[in-house]
């Protein structure tokens, strides 16, 4: 006989790297059983990136299949499931025919640049061409980053969108949405919805009416009629329904009621729900996110308004100021993938530990553009201060070493934004195993770094709001209810003036790695002239020609 355990609760977390699915106990938060598959992404030109929405939706199907085979081989009841919440990569876009359920394209990622010259293009269309315009509604910069640029660039480009758009069969969403929309029925009656948090990253979500902004979607020429409702992260939105293409209909009936942008369910898992608690999660890029309560904060420096939560329909709204940084983890992956100089992150984390420096090498991997506190979409990768003594070691530790600098950079913007600077930092994410990045970030920052021992607080956070929804109703938020965190913690080992060394010159190679890239050149042109002055090519051509002459003569 199976085990009852007391209510339980699952989270889908659909990342940008892989899918998983997590079941916790509802009363401890103790995480009982999971299943985690990696996820393809495809590059089809440079600085395109993109995801099929079919493979992530199956990926969720099989995560959650497989999290109950292992929950049944440990005797416990999975009838006692009795809520899923879902979190995800934000502002990443899908548009699908709700007729036939097909995405009409791939998921366009995240972390896309192609979108730089749709943000030129509206960039004009501003008084002084000024990229904060709209951020008095938005509380977001304009930039290849949100949801709004790349369905612009979707209904452009892509002749089957705009075709299903004008027969009525076209509808939009962020992977939160496709998910649940699927996961409820799809074409029998999915629900097409998306919470406040995801809303928030779409640049068309005015952050203080909580609604879609007819202006703003005026301004991205943006149908309102193919966007999808707009509800709170905690309640429920519909219930699992049977996958037509799988053999079992695991956890049909089952309600989603809680929804929340990856980031900020980790803010959530966090237990940060006091005005001025932080947290930063290393993820395939790095979130710093500061809790300011009820009011919205607008950033001098650099960073974003955006939705906390709002735990219910009828419960206020909660705001955080964030940091965003495009590359993290992804330059570990980078190293591994790309360059082929280790075989796993953890062997990264070897390489970095066995110099234990970069050797005066800096690794700025601005493969996106720069995020906070620049938004430079010019900016590109690079690595300097190479040595003949230069080994895959030190690019290694500088690799490491670059996320924390970054994580830096935000910090030091959110304090200035604050006026009360942070005097520890919680912290959460894959990475966060690395124990020589924990050090490293502690050095750098010159504060200490804490980290709970579980580890899974973007999962958690979905949970929490899942079980927390009314009608279900089996987790507490109460303060005096949530259950108490262990912390591993670290301390800054170097003295402050060496931190602030080699933070300096993390900066000047910065400022380096800025102005390489314009609109004109993202469009795939590989050719070496096509990024030189016209006077230089020309000159070059001449001297090519009498060189010829002289050799032949």
């Amino acid at each position: 006989m199976a085990a009852s355990l007391g209510p339980l609760v699952g989270a889908i977390d659909q990342g940008t790297s892989s899918t998983r699915f997590l079941v916790f106990n509802a009363g401890t938060a103790e995480l009982l059983s999971h299943h985690q598959v990696e996820l393809k992404q495809e590059f089809p030109k440079e600085g395109w990136v993109e995801q099929d929405p079919k493979e992530i939706l199956a990926s969720v199907h099989e995560c959650v299949e497989r999290t109950c085979e292992k929950m049944k081989e440990l005797n416990i009841d999975i009838t006692n499931i009795r809520a899923i919440g879902v979190t995800n990569q934000r502002e990443t876009t899908v548009v699908w025919d709700k007729t036939t359920g097909e995405p009409l394209y791939n998921a366009i990622v995240w972390l896309d640049l192609r979108t730089q010259s749709t943000v030129e293009r509206l960039l004009k269309r501003i008084p002084g061409q000024n990229k904060n315009f709209l951020k008095s509604k938005t509380g977001l910069p304009l930039s290849t980053y949100f949801s709004a640029v790349k369905l612009r660039w979707l209904l452009d480009n892509v002749e089957e969108i705009k075709k299903a758009v004008e027969d009525g069969r076209a509808v939009f969403g962020t992977i939160d949405s496709w998910l649940i929309w699927s996961l409820t029925g799809g074409i029998n009656g999915g629900i097409h919805c998306t919470d406040v948090t995801n809303a928030s990253r779409t640049m068309l979500f005015n952050i203080h009416s909580l609604e879609w902004d007819p202006e703003l979607c005026k301004f991205f020429e943006i149908p309102m009629e193919i966007l999808p409702n707009i509800r709170s992260s905690s309640e429920i939105y519909g219930v699992m329904k049977i996958c037509p293409s799988r053999e079992s209909g695991t956890l049909t009936g089952v309600p989603i009621s809680g929804c929340l942008g990856d980031q900020h369910a980790a803010l959530v898992g966090q237990m940060c729900f006091q005005d001025g608690q932080a947290k930063n999660t290393y993820g395939t890029g790095c979130f710093l996110l500061c809790n300011t309560g009820q009011k919205c904060v607008f950033s001098e420096h650099g960073l974003l308004t955006t939705l906390a939560y709002k735990m219910g329909k009828d419960k206020p709204a909660f705001y955080a100021l964030e940091g965003s940084v495009a590359i993290a983890g992804a330059v570990v992956r980078w190293l591994r993938d790309n360059l082929g100089i280790a075989n796993s992150s953890l062997e990264v984390e070897q390489l970095a530990a066995e110099v234990g420096t970069s050797y005066g090498c800096y690794f700025v991997p601005a493969f996106s553009g720069l995020y906070a506190p620049y938004w430079e979409p010019s900016a590109r990768g690079i690595i300097c201060g190479l040595t003949q003594f230069t080994n895959k070691n030190h690019i290694a530790f500088a690799a490491l070493e670059a996320v924390c600098f970054q994580t830096r950079e935000i910090l030091d913007a959110m304090n200035k934004d604050c006026g009360i600077p942070l005097n520890q930092l919680q912290v959460d994410g894959g990475m966060t195993s690395n124990k020589i990045l924990m050090q490293l970030q502690s050095d750098i920052l010159c504060i200490p770094v804490v980290k709970p021992s579980m580890a899974e607080t973007t999962a958690l956070g979905a949970a929490m709001a899942a079980g927390a929804a009314e009608g279900v109703e089996v987790w507490s938020l109460n303060p005096e209810d949530l259950t108490a965190v262990t912390w591993e913690r670290f301390e800054p080992q170097i003295n402050p003036e060496e931190s602030e060394y080699r933070y300096a010159r993390w900066k000047k190679a910065v400022m380096k790695s800025m102005g390489w890239e314009t609109s004109d050149s993202t469009d795939g042109d590989s050719s070496i002239f096509s990024s030189l002055p016209f006077s230089v090519f020309v000159m070059s051509s001449m001297l090519m020609l009498i060189g010829a002459k002289y050799l032949s003569g």
